[in-house]
Parts: structure tokens; sequence; C-alpha cells
């Protein structure tokens, strides 16, 4: 009780200053137009549409002329776009500012669900429509639009800002922010922090909480599509085995999903849910004040909820399964691919380790993993650009609590993970449990109240630093 009592919130002294002005209608028309700009990022990078980026490059020049005269601009690889705002003091540590160009594709025969057509940028009912408005070419103008105002009221930075748009994110960033990293690097750029995407003013996150939660990302996942594969003899259908192949894999994929990899309570997460729990009534913070106790029960109520569920462990997901050709020919072989999401603390050979452990069946064997990523480390929160991101949100934002967050999926940050340890992921976006499925779904959009908001918080990162 007496430790309930004393799990309040933390104080936390932000002096008020007025909210950004934002030409609102600008900043509309501006994402409107780069919406209509289909760069897709598709899984073989020779499909680069460089057509697309090159048009979407011409309007930027167009739409922020004083950012492109005052800004210096390089190209890096095939359309990854890395300007330099020099600051008035040379020697201070520099900021990176990060966005991405690419979108995902829209998935064939949904088009015509879209309320409006996905690449028309249209502006309807308070909202601008298409894909990536949320993913991610919001976070993109936020950026631009902050930073032509300020050149407007001939503003400098003491601090040098770069600005680092990538494009090819949505495939892992390796033409785009992994060369940009590679080069601040071999340049000795050593940045205060980094600021990209991820995390979100998120209303309705957590039950029994009536204020948003604005999640800055600290540490994100790794992954690994791990491709499993079972031969037998085939045959014909009428003098069958006992197993078949598919039934060999089938049995294995049951096996990894009933034995998840171990997690808990831990790491950014538990940072998460002690900053929230301080929040919440009495009767909840009795409990997460004494996880010590209390924690066995709190894991398991919290891993009957996938999202909570995601962050505690390394997850399981059997995406793809393959076997068979005709309803009276046995299968020689079967395969399926079962991709990870890696928490910190574990890594890609510690999966598949798990694998083989848990499937233990010497007909069954690893093909192969790809797409592999080990997860990033996590970054501090008592750092001062922790405290400046966060410091902001509360100036932008004062309803929401300010929370760390494990990021479940990646970002083109990881990249400068070797540059600084202080790589922070927070886009500024608001969203609700509906506005979830429209990223990377159908009906993507972005409201403009919303992206004013997100101008007004790139207005005072710039300012503050």
């Amino acid at each position: 009780m007496v430790r309930a009592a004393l799990f309040r919130p933390q104080p936390v002294a932000v002096e008020p200053v007025p909210v950004p002005e934002v030409d609102a209608q600008s900043a509309a028309l501006h994402l409107s137009q780069t919406l209509r700009f289909p760069t897709i990022s598709h899984e073989d990078p020779a499909e680069l549409d460089s057509g697309a980026f090159s048009l979407l490059h011409a309007y930027l020049r167009q739409a922020y002329p004083r950012a492109h005269a005052e800004l210096e601009l390089e190209v890096v690889g095939p359309a990854s776009l890395l300007y330099t705002w020099k600051g008035e003091e040379l020697d201070l540590p520099p900021v990176v500012l990060m966005a991405h160009q690419d979108v995902v594709p829209i998935e064939p025969g949904t088009e015509e669900e879209w309320s409006q057509r996905p690449f028309a940028g249209e502006l309807a009912d308070g909202y601008i429509w298409g894909r990536g408005a949320m993913d991610d070419k919001g976070s993109l103008i936020g950026i631009l639009e902050a930073v032509e105002t300020l050149l407007a009221r001939d503003f400098r930075p003491k601090r040098t800002v770069y600005l680092a748009f990538g494009h090819d994110e949505e495939i892992g960033g390796d033409a785009g922010a992994a060369a940009v990293a590679e080069l601040l690097k071999s340049r000795g750029v050593r940045p205060f922090f980094v600021l990209d995407e991820g995390g979100a003013i998120a209303d309705g996150f957590l039950p029994g909480l009536d204020r948003p939660i604005a999640t800055v990302g600290i540490a994100e996942k790794g992954a690994a599509s791990v491709e499993i594969e079972v031969k037998v003899e085939g045959g014909h259908s009428s003098v069958p085995p006992r197993q078949t192949a598919i039934g060999i894999l089938s049995r294995a994929l049951v096996r990894l999903e009933d034995n998840p990899l171990p997690g808990g309570i831990q790491g950014p997460f538990r940072d998460m849910l002690l900053t929230v729990g301080r929040e919440m009534p009495f009767s909840r913070r009795l409990v997460l004040a004494n996880l010590w106790l209390f924690g066995p029960l709190v894991e398991r109520q919290l891993s009957r909820v996938p999202a909570a569920d995601s962050m505690m462990r390394t997850s399981t997901a059997v995406t793809i399964v393959d076997g068979g050709v005709k309803s009276n020919v046995l299968p020689s072989k079967a395969t399926a691919v079962v991709n990870f999401r890696i928490a910190p603390g574990d890594t890609v050979e510690g999966v598949l380790d798990h694998v083989r452990r848990v499937t233990f069946d010497p007909r069954v064997s690893i093909v192969e993993a790809r797409e592999t990523r080990e997860p990033s480390k996590v970054s501090p929160t008592d750092s001062e650009g922790y405290r400046l991101v966060e410091r902001t949100i509360r100036q932008i934002f004062p309803e929401a609590i300010v929370a760390p967050y494990l990021l479940p999926g990646g970002t083109d940050s990881r990249h400068f993970t070797s540059l600084t340890p202080n790589v922070y992921r927070f886009g500024a976006i608001r969203v609700s449990g509906d506005d979830l499925r429209r990223a990377h779904g159908t009906d993507e959009r972005i409201s403009i109240e919303v992206l004013v908001q997100m101008v007004a918080f790139y207005l005072r990162i710039l300012e503050s630093v």
C-alpha cells in the first residue's frame, strides 16, 4: 500500500510556450501533392521507379525554395536525400531529423475499397488521403514545413541540423539510410541525437487510462524469417504413411507456436509500463508498484493482448506454408516460413537454436534464415536528447503522458546507432484504434489538424536545439 501511494507521476517542469503558428493550408497542399508521386518500394530493388522519385524531388525544390537555397542538398544512393543546415556553433554535436520518401504498394484487388484514390492526394472531410500520408510523407512534410517557416523568419540553429530522407525504408533501408549513415560516419559526424518516425500520440492505448500516451521508441526489434522444410518419399495418397510431409511440418509449427521464446516485463516495455502505470487508478498502481509480487499475474494478463505480448518477448508468426500439388499425391516436400521479431537481449543465432530445439525432429530442417537483422541497442532515457524530445512533446501535447517504448517493427534509424547511442523514434502523429489499420492498409489518411501539430512539433524541436 505504501509503494502504491508513493507510485505517482514524477513532477516535470515544462516552461509554458506559445504553440507555434502553422500555415495549415500550405502544409495540407504540399502533403497532398507529394502523395501523387507513387514512390513505391518493391521487394526487388531493381523495380525502383526512379522517375517517381525524381518528380518528387523536383516538387520539393519548388514547394520549399528557401530550404533548397540555404541548405546543402546531396543525393545519396539512387534517391535518398541528405540536407545540411549549418549551425552557428560548429563545435556543437549536430542533430539528425529523419523521414522516408518511399511507400508500400497497394494490395492488389483492394483499389476499389479506397474511399479516395490511393495516389490522388485528395483533400476531403478534413483529411489528406493517400498512400504514405501516415507512413511517412507526413513526417517528411512536417520537417520541411518547419524548416521553411523558420528560414522565412531568418532563423539559424545553433547546432548543425541534418535532414535524412531515405528512399527504401520499406525494404530495409540498405541502399538509402544505411548509405547516408556511412557517409556521415566517414565525415566524423557524431550526432547529439537522431529523431525518426516510430512512436506516436496514441489514444485509448490502455484500458483505465483516459489520457493519450506519447510513445518514444528507445529501441526496435530485430527480425528473422526462418524457412523450415520436411522431405520424405512421395507416393499415392491411397497408401499413406502415418505422417505425411505436411503433417510432420504442421506438428513442428504447432510446437513453435505453443513454445515461444521466454520473455517478461523487462527492458523498454518495463520502462513504459512503470511510466504509464503512475497515471492509473489506485487499484492498478497497487499492482504495478509491486511487480516483485504481482509480476507473474501481470505477465499472464498482458500475454493475452497481442500488442503487449509482442513487446514482452521475441514474437513467433507462421506466415507462409507450402506443400502438395494434387489431392491424391503424397507431397515429397513441405515448407514453411516463420517470422520472428527479435526482442533486445535475444539474437538471430539464438532464434535458430530455439527453432532446432523446439521442433526436435530430424525430419525437419532449417533451409535458411533471411531478412535478418539484430535488435537495436537500447537508447538511454536520461540523456539530454531524450529530455529535449520529452519536453517538446509536453509543450505541444500537454495532455499526453510521455513514455519510452519498444518498437516492434523497424525504421531507418537503426542504421544510425553506430554514430550515437541517442537514437529516438517519435513522429508526432496522433492515432486511435481506427487509424492503426490504415498505415500500410486501405484508406490511409491523416487529418489536417494532426499534420499541423506535427509541423508545430518539428518547429519547437528545431528552435530548441
